[in-house]
């Protein structure tokens, strides 16, 4: 399955496949060194999409990145920056854990310095995808009514499908919390926190009150359907959300931030278009009532593993919700 679906990696508009490499572990390996060595080969086409200034000792080009990934480049005695070094020909500098600034790629040729700034990229990407979730876009959906509403629901459904199985009520949403999402997002730092927020001020400004007339959007929250294709084994239930005025202005909104996050990096690009739902009832809140997004992470050698997790029959809820 790791062959056939490889992770792919979007840098600077292009996308790289992380190709699987099998070889044997040993107890004592280093975590970053082999992720590095995976990395090295679908980082080999560099992007030219980088500001590389022209200095009288070569080339330089400058990024930044939260202090809490500087680890993964400097890697284990610094053996993952060494490798970068050497193969790319340059020098990198990296400010010390805790410091925030800038990382610093120097050399004698332009295209080595392009090559160590897209490794750096793919690394940085790459380990970014394997911290937890910290922040979330969305809008929330927890007016009085909806409330009152989304626990009628769940009352009917206790009522007559609790015999079913999996169904109980510690696998339904919290009312006080019922939103849509948007995007999922992994914040390290005060400057991306801060980012962020200035992002979202400028969507405001550049589309999202032209696409609303400056105006609240009313949307209808009617029906419900589950994310996978097994109504028996179910996972996510959600509520389906649509404008009253029938337009898809909200859908517009929300893809246009979506991208506008995606292109800046803070959200990683895994589809172009936003799902629009409310979770209503997620397996996931058995044990952790605050789980939101994704349930699947990514172990240390980038692949996917799912989160225990017991499904339920959602047959007679949809039926008698229809």
């Amino acid at each position: 399955m790791e062959v056939l679906r490889p992770q792919l990696i979007r840098i600077g508009g292009r996308v790289y496949r992380k190709n699987p490499i099998q070889e044997q572990t040993y107890q004592h390996e280093d975590e970053d060194d082999d992720c590095y060595q995976g990395l090295v080969e679908c980082a080999e086409e560099s992007c030219e999409g980088y500001e590389v200034v022209q200095t009288p000792q070569g080339f330089r080009c400058t990024l930044k990145a939260p202090s809490l990934l500087y680890k993964h480049i400097v890697g284990k005695r610094g053996d993952t920056r060494k490798k970068l070094e050497v193969e790319t020909k340059t020098s990198i500098s990296i400010p010390k854990p805790g410091q925030e600034g800038e990382i610093v790629i120097t050399g004698q040729h332009r295209s080595g310095v392009i090559s160590a700034r897209t490794r750096i990229d793919v690394l940085l990407l790459t380990f970014r995808r394997k911290q937890p979730f910290t922040h979330f876009l969305a809008f929330f959906l927890n007016e009085a009514e909806v409330q009152e509403r989304f626990l009628k629901f769940q009352e009917e459904v206790l009522e007559k499908c609790s015999m079913d199985h999996g169904v109980d009520s510690t696998i339904f949403q919290n009312p006080k919390k019922l939103h849509l999402t948007i995007g999922m997002l992994v914040l390290l730092s005060d400057q991306e926190i801060q980012q962020t927020c200035e992002m979202l001020q400028q969507c405001k400004e550049e589309f999202i009150d032209d696409i609303s007339g400056g105006k609240p959007l009313e949307v209808e929250i009617a029906g419900i359907e589950y994310m996978n294709d097994d109504p028996g084994m179910v996972d996510v239930l959600y509520a389906k959300v649509h404008m009253k005025d029938g337009s898809n202005r909200l859908q517009e909104l929300v893809d246009r931030v979506l991208e506008r996050f995606q292109a800046s990096g803070l959200i990683v690009k895994e589809w172009n278009s936003v799902k629009l739902h409310a979770t209503v009832m997620n397996t996931l809140f058995r044990k952790d009532p605050n789980a939101e997004g994704r349930y699947n992470l990514y172990t240390t050698d980038s692949k996917y593993v799912f989160k225990e997790r017991e499904s339920f029959d959602g047959r007679n809820i949809l039926k008698y919700q229809s």
